[in-house]
């Protein structure tokens, strides 16, 4: 299974990417092959400032929906334009590339200690194994 090991994991599937106070975050690999194709992904929470396991919004398959909660408590900056309906509109981005190109937002960390009680890559693939 893929889990770059320089990332830290949630238990809700979520990864996350540290650069200065921003947090870049996505879905892992496990998580886009259990949800299969993507069709839809939803952030209309940018702007907002959530707490750590709030919904941020939602992920749409073809068989099911599941939510996306925040990995940190933070400020929601950005919602990747590949994804958005109305931009680039290809979900399936994040299938293709999880870990790069498919991430889903990115959010200006409120509380930088949350961060340790995230999961490192060992710690999530025995989650999932």
């Amino acid at each position: 299974m893929n889990a770059p090991k320089e990332l830290k994991y949630t238990k809700d599937h979520e990864w996350v990417s540290i650069d200065g106070d921003v947090a870049t975050i996505g879905i892992t690999d496990f998580a886009q092959k259990e949800l299969d194709e993507l069709v839809y992904v939803e952030v209309e929470t940018v702007g907002e400032t959530l707490a750590k396991e709030e919904v941020f919004g939602t992920v749409e398959a073809v068989k099911t929906t599941s939510d996306l909660f925040m990995p940190v408590s933070g400020e929601i900056i950005e919602f990747n334009k590949e994804l958005d309906e109305n931009e680039g509109d290809n979900p399936t981005m994040v299938n293709e590339d999880p870990y790069g190109k498919g991430w889903i937002v990115k959010v200006k960390l409120s509380d930088p200690a949350e961060l340790e009680e995230l999961m490192d890559s060992a710690a999530y693939i025995d989650l999932v194994s």
